[in-house]
């Protein structure tokens, strides 16, 4: 019985602890993955981050700062070195870094902007007799114009109504002329509505054989005016002007 029991012993595989190993070094579920060649994430290379049996999380991470960490003067020199360079690269032109040792920058001048206000731009190329001479021809270019009286107008164009109201002396609603005929109010009412002023309809009764003769019937009470038209304000504005 002894001898069965020692057979089956020896014929029994080994089963290895799974515990055994875990938070080992030397154990071969420890050991770093290997990192496959040319694996990138963002044009930049990735590295494990850590071991199985670690609490951080077995797979594969960016070597770049997270965002909560702050970036080293290297970082912000590298970065700020892309950046010119890619500014460069689409421009076509290097861009100029801002230093204090730079020099000043040219001041061109505009051809088109007088520099008559400037001293000493004038004093370098004028003296007081250059300056004279100068004064001198453009006194002799000045021209004074006298007004001259207004034309008359010609003969067949409208009436003037301006000096048709220099010609009378009646104030308005003074009868001056005869005016017959069945319902002149209501007919002048409906014929005065047809003009958008009554300088125009004074025009019209002029026109038409006025002020003697109303063919339109737009002067009913027989003064001499279409429509209500008043020449006393034309009267008043030439007596201002005389005096």
């Amino acid at each position: 019985m002894a001898a069965s029991c020692v057979a089956l012993v020896a014929c029994d595989p080994q089963v290895p602890d799974s515990a055994a190993g875990i938070g080992d070094d030397t154990s071969p579920f420890n050991a770093p993955p290997e990192v496959e060649p040319g694996l990138t994430l963002n044009g930049d290379p990735l590295v494990p981050a850590g071991r199985l049996g670690d609490e951080t999380t077995a797979n594969w991470q960016d070597p770049r700062p997270s965002a909560g960490a702050q970036p080293g003067s290297d970082d912000i020199a590298r970065e700020a070195a892309a950046a010119i360079a890619a500014s460069g690269q689409n421009s076509g032109r290097q861009p100029i870094e801002a230093s204090p040792s730079n020099p000043a920058p040219a001041v061109i001048g505009n051809p088109g902007l007088s520099d008559e206000n400037d001293f000493a731009a004038v004093a370098s190329r004028q003296t007081i007799e250059s300056d004279a001479e100068r004064l001198q021809r453009q006194r002799a270019q000045y021209q004074i114009v006298s007004p001259t009286d207004v034309p008359d107008r010609p003969q067949d164009l409208s009436p003037n109504i301006v000096r048709y109201a220099l010609s009378t002396s009646n104030p308005r609603g003074q009868r001056v002329y005869s005016r017959t005929g069945l319902n002149l109010q209501a007919r002048s009412q409906r014929n005065c509505a047809a003009y958008e002023s009554p300088d125009l309809a004074q025009v019209a009764f002029l026109e038409e054989g006025g002020p003697k003769r109303d063919r339109l019937a737009l002067d009913p009470d027989g003064d001499g005016y279409a429509c209500g038209w008043d020449p006393a304000p034309l009267r008043a504005a030439v007596r201002a002007q005389s005096q």
